[in-house]
This record gives C-alpha cells, structure tokens and sequence, in this order.
C-alpha cells in the first residue's frame, strides 16, 4: 500500500532525500535564467502597455483624459497586438522557466531564484488596467448594494443602484439584473472597500487588487510548505502553481476573488496538517499529539472562511476528514466521527460569517447565477451545442435549448458523483487526499454548466503541490498554455469587431517570432530524462 498524503518524504516508511535536495544551476543555465526572467518581464511590461487600450476598462476611463497614455485607448488595434505579444511572451517565458524546474533535474531553479522571477513577472501585472474579465465591477456593484443595506442576494446592480448610477454602468449588461453569487464574507470585505472608495471605479478596482494579491501571497506562502509535505519539490510546485499564467492574467491582473477564496484554503489545508503526524496503512497509529486537535480546529476554520467567500472551497474539508481518519486508522468510525466534527465546525462559522454581515443565508440560493451564460469551454453546454446542431441536421428541429439543459443536469450529477468516489478512493488508501481534492474540484467545476479558464486553478494549485507524475504535469502544462492564450484581453466578445483579431495575432506572432530569433541561443532545452528520474513521494496507486 501507499503512504499517507500527509508524509513528509518517502514511500512506505523508506526515507527518501528532501525533494528540493538539488544542485545549483551552473553558469550557463544562469545566463538561460537571466533571458527567460527578461523575457517574461518585458512581455508583462507589453501587457501592462497594451491594457491602456485593450483591457477591461470602466465606461467612464481615466486613461482618456491623460496625456500620452490616452494614445493607446485610440489604438485599439495596436494595445491589443502589444497585449497579446505580451500573452505570448509570459507563457513562452514560463514554459523555459519550466524547463529549469523540471522535477528530478540534477541541477534546477532555487526557491529564491523562483521567488525572484515572481516579483519581476507580477510587479508590473499590478499596475495594469483589469484584463481577460469584468467581475471585478460586478464586485464594486454588489459592494455597494450591500453597503446600502439592500440584499445584493435578491436584486442585481440595475434594481438597485439604477443604470444611471457610475458602478452600474461598468457592469457588463449581462449581469445588471442578477443577485450576487458570492459569499457572505467577500460582501462584507468588499463593504468595506466601498467604505473607503465610495463610486470612485479607479480605487475601488485598486483595493480589490490588492485583496487579490493577499489572495496570492497565501498561496504563494503555502505552495511550496504543501509541496514538502507531500515530497514535491517546493520549486517545481510554485512553477506550476504561483508562477501559471492562468494565475498571474486572472488572478493578478483580472482581480478575480478566487485568488482569496483559493488562499485561504490552501492555507487553512497547510495549518490543519501542521501537527499531524506521519503514518502509513499499517501503523502505527499514535494518539493525539500536544495541539495537534487545534490545528485541525483552526485549518478548517480558515478553509470555511475560503467558502465564505466562494464555495467550492468547502470541498477540502471532505479530504481533511478523510486524513484526520486514516491518520486515527482509516476506519469508518473514524470517518463519521471526523465528518460529524468537521461539519458542525462548517456550520458554525458559515453561519457567523452570514449572520455577522447581516446578510444572512441569501447566498446559498445564488449559487448557480454564471449558469445563465452559455459558454463553449464548458463541456457540458457543448455537448448539449452539439446535440442541438445535430438535431437541426437530421431535420429534427431547433431543440438547443433544450439539449443544453439536459446535458447540464447531467453534468451537475456527475460532478458531484466523481468528487465523491475520489473521497472514498482517498479513504481507502488508493490515492493521495490531496490528489483527490484537485480531482474532484475538477470533475465539479469542468463538469458544470460554466467553464472559465480562471475556474481550472480550483484543481491546478492542489495538484501542483500533490502529483509529481511527469505526464501529469505536461499535460496541465499544456492546458494551462492553451487556456492561458483562450481569452482576449479586453474581456469582450468582439461582436462586429473580429476583424481585428486576425491583425493583432498576426502582429503579435511577428514580434515574438522576432524576439526567440534573438534569444535563441538561450533558450533552456529539455532534458533527456529516463524512467528512473520520476519524483519520488507521488502516490496514485498502490505499491
């Protein structure tokens, strides 16, 4: 049988080396290093350029009225090539990146290296123009519903603020008349936001960035503290986790509230296993340790605080009882009696937390609002396009609609039946809890009425910290690319207006064609790896 999610090293008792046990770069990877940090400085540069014309900008937009800048929101064209040559560059940059963190490298990336190249990629991500969506006005909106002492449960921006009113006007039309879908505490967070701001767009936007970026600071700080745990090299995992573009163009720059709500559960995951020990299928079992029961108190506490703020984090309490029992035995007594604990622990601070806003449990009636756009990634709803356009073929009539909602239905059960197979695979000792986590918050979200390229990191930051498995992690590292690059800049749709995407990829590819002719040299290669190289701690199936 396998080792338990929660040992720090080897297999089944062996001890293996730490997994950031590995020489420094020599100096040629060091110049390789300096060249991809440039590279994906300049494209977060281009980025942060191209957003004064190509990103999501309030209606009323500041950058007109000042001088220089205002250039590029009359070039649209041209922010958009300079945006996406700045895409392009970021991924490129992090896949070389990538090859310098490859797990089982002799020599790879440190952590201060790593930390580094963050800082440099995400410091002018900051200062951009919100990019790829327009939640965060949506925030503003409800914010300030709530700060009225309206429900924004019940009634969208348009009921009760009025079109007229500036933070309605920034929301996109689609989503003027709908109630708010997220927790209590990011209401009352953003209540506090509005406090400060009023209507003001500019800062109200600037203040939920910086909640974006405590959001991925935490799961900067618990990324690497999970991945020892669970014998990953620390450095591998920020690569595949911090340093994604998924997380740096949604996270960072779109300010979307998952970089909070997925924070703090990977910090309340990290804090509930600080005094846990270790153990494996066959014992020993020790009894509680000295504060060991209060940690699991407080990381659950934070966990539910991720919920509180939107809720899919929940789901990790499931694979946190599923530890706290296998590490008490893996009994089904163990099991419930974890669960029962867990729960009322749930109970307890969700209903704080809403009943403390005043908002009460208006939110949990809210939940299936993003169910209302039908959107090509999610697989569900093309499969029910599909079925529809099928149906118009053979001459059966125009039934999309209805294709769509049963399609739906049947990814809602599904999910949720997936999620629960991997807890009792988890519980049986076949497979990681962590591993399981990820998978499951995949299967729920992927599989639900609504896809958006930010939902995906719901599964890609838990699996970067738990599955060492090389093919894992080409293939996460080619979805990530690919969603990554899926989404236009501006958050738009492009309704009459597609002819200038064929132009600005265009563009873009000439530019950054011409930029890897002068770094050619030294790009980092991949290197040859055979099957003895795989990451040791991973575990997937038994022994």
């Amino acid at each position: 049988m396998v080792a338990d999610s929660t040992v720090r090293g080897g297999v089944n008792g062996r001890s293996t080396p730490p997994p950031d046990s590995t020489d420094p770069l020599d100096d040629r990877e060091r110049k390789q290093l300096d060249v991809v940090r440039r590279f994906g400085t300049v494209g977060s540069l281009l980025l942060a350029v191209g957003s004064l014309g190509a990103g999501a900008a309030p209606v009323f937009n500041p950058v007109w009225s000042l001088p220089f800048f205002s250039l590029f929101s009359r070039m649209t064209t041209v922010s958009l090539a300079l945006a996406f040559t700045g895409v392009f560059m970021i991924v490129l940059a992090w896949l070389g990146l990538g090859r310098l963190s490859l797990p089982g490298r002799a020599r790879m990336v440190s952590s201060p290296q790593m930390a580094r190249t963050l800082i440099m990629w995400t410091t002018p991500l900051v200062f951009t123009v919100p990019m790829f969506s327009k939640d965060v006005y949506s925030y503003l909106a409800q914010s300030e519903i709530a700060a009225r002492g309206l429900d924004p449960y019940t009634t969208g921006p348009a009921e009760a603020l009025g079109n007229a009113d500036p933070l309605t006007r920034t929301v996109p039309t689609m989503w003027r008349d709908t109630p708010s879908p997220y927790g209590p505490l990011f209401i009352t967070i953003g209540k506090g936001i509005t406090w400060l701001t009023g209507d003001h767009v500019v800062m109200g936007v600037a203040f939920h960035r910086l909640l974006a970026l405590i959001g991925f600071a935490m799961i900067v700080w618990a990324l690497p503290r999970l991945a020892r745990r669970f014998g990953i090299n620390p450095v591998s995992a920020l690569w595949l986790g911090a340093a994604n573009p998924l997380v740096l163009f949604h996270l960072v720059v779109g300010v979307h509230n998952e970089a909070l709500a997925i924070g703090l559960m990977l910090v309340g995951i990290e804090l509930a296993l600080k005094r846990m020990p270790r153990v494996t299928p066959d014992g020993p079992f020790p009894p509680w340790q000295q504060g060991e029961l209060l940690w699991y108190g407080i990381g659950a506490t934070v966990i539910t605080l991720g919920a509180a703020v939107k809720i899919p984090a929940a789901l990790a309490l499931g694979f946190l009882g599923v530890m706290i029992a296998r590490r008490r035995g893996g009994r089904i007594k163990h099991l419930l009696a974890a669960a029962a604990v867990l729960m009322v622990l749930f109970l307890f601070v969700l209903t704080a937390a809403s009943l403390g806003s005043g908002l009460g449990y208006g939110w949990a009636t809210t939940l299936n609002t993003a169910n209302s756009i039908k959107s090509w990634m999610a697989p569900m709803t093309a499969l029910g396009f599909g079925a529809g356009g099928m149906g118009i073929m053979l001459g059966l009539g125009n039934h999309i609609d209805a294709a769509i909602t049963v399609s739906r239905m049947v990814g809602t059960l599904l999910g949720p039946l997936l999620a629960a197979k991997l807890l009792l695979d988890s519980f049986r000792w076949r497979l990681r809890p962590m591993i399981g986590l990820g998978a499951a918050l995949g299967a729920v979200l992927v599989l639900g009425a609504t896809v958006q390229p930010w939902y995906l990191l719901w599964a890609a930051l838990p699996l970067a910290v738990a599955a060492g498995n090389i093919r894992f992690r080409s293939m996460a590292t080619a979805i990530s690319a690919a969603f990554a690059v899926a989404l236009p800049p501006t958050g738009n749709t492009f309704d009459g207006r597609t002819y200038q995407l064929p132009y600005t990829y265009v563009a873009a590819g000439i530019v950054v064609a011409l930029a890897l002719l002068v770094v050619r040299k030294h790009i980092p290669s991949r290197p040859r790896r055979s099957p003895d190289d795989e990451p040791r701690g991973i575990v997937g199936a038994p022994a």
